[in-house]
């Protein structure tokens, strides 16, 4: 198997742009795009089937360590993010990552890949029936174990299924009374401290596996990280500008539909093979 062939190195830029595209345009991305791609990817690079699942959701949390840097500056800028808040909730995310991330490489592939499925249709229904934004506020001051506990569950979530985990602690941070444009930026920033967190313990639970392709450090490939990021990036702010000019609702229920069929797709193909 070789990683630095004309054909793979394309197929992994195209994986990242279209990633990012995605990501932008639906206002949404991480590993609920990024791993099923790369579980198509990786099995076409010829990577070992058994670690296939694993080192998907690895590199995805790597990957998705610029994207969260990127829109949390971002938000920043617009005065969502409180740091206070986001340390606070990073305490108890910190400890969630190590349960997940033990949890998940403690399964087999195709149990985690079922299980993945299960989670995006349940996403997706989510999104789908999406429930009305609360009005614009500033949030109620929760204490440190309120905090703790959404950490822990946002940190567990993200870790365990390799995603960065806004799907969940958006509405998490929201139910906390802050409105719909904090609850994104503060989930933005705690995102950067959980996919930190869950790369480095898959590297640590991944490390020194023989079946591992060239570059990987654990469960994640650095070549693949380096190549996807820029172009998930780059292209994420052009999914932006074409959002911006579509019904957000309908974009919503489109991106639903498809993180549902792709989900049912992927359960199906683990527990009934």
């Amino acid at each position: 198997m070789e990683l630095l062939t004309p054909t793979i190195l394309l197929m992994f830029a195209l994986v990242g742009a279209l990633a990012g595209l995605l990501a932008g345009l639906f206002g949404i991305g991480g590993g609920l795009i990024l791993i099923p791609m790369f579980l198509w990817a990786f099995k076409l690079a010829g990577f070992a089937p058994q670690i296939i699942v694993h080192l998907a959701f690895g590199t995805s949390l790597a990957i998705i360590i610029p994207t969260a840097i990127s829109s949390a500056l971002g938000h920043r800028k617009r005065g969502n993010v409180d740091w206070h808040l986001v340390l606070r909730m990073a305490c108890g995310s910190v400890v969630g990552v190590a349960v997940g991330s033990s949890l998940a490489a403690g399964l087999s592939g195709d149990m985690l890949k079922g299980m993945f499925g299960l989670m995006q249709i349940g996403v997706g229904t989510k999104l789908f029936a999406r429930p009305p934004q609360l009005p614009e506020g500033n949030g109620t001051r929760a204490g440190w174990g309120a905090l703790l506990a959404v950490g822990f569950i946002i940190g567990s979530f993200s870790a365990f299924f390799g995603v960065g985990g806004g799907v969940i602690a958006v509405p998490l941070i929201m139910m906390m009374q802050h409105s719909m444009h904090h609850a994104v930026g503060n989930s933005s920033g705690l995102m950067v401290i959980s996919a930190l967190a869950g790369t480095i313990s898959y590297m640590i639970h991944g490390w020194g596996l023989p079946q591992l392709p060239p570059f990987s450090l654990g469960y994640v490939n650095m070549l693949v990280t380096v190549l996807v990021a820029p172009f998930t990036i780059v292209m994420a702010r052009v999914g932006v500008r074409i959002a911006n000019q579509t019904s957000h609702a309908r974009l919503v229920r489109i991106f639903a539909m498809l993180i549902i069929l792709v989900g049912i797709r992927m359960a199906a193909s683990a527990f009934w093979p």
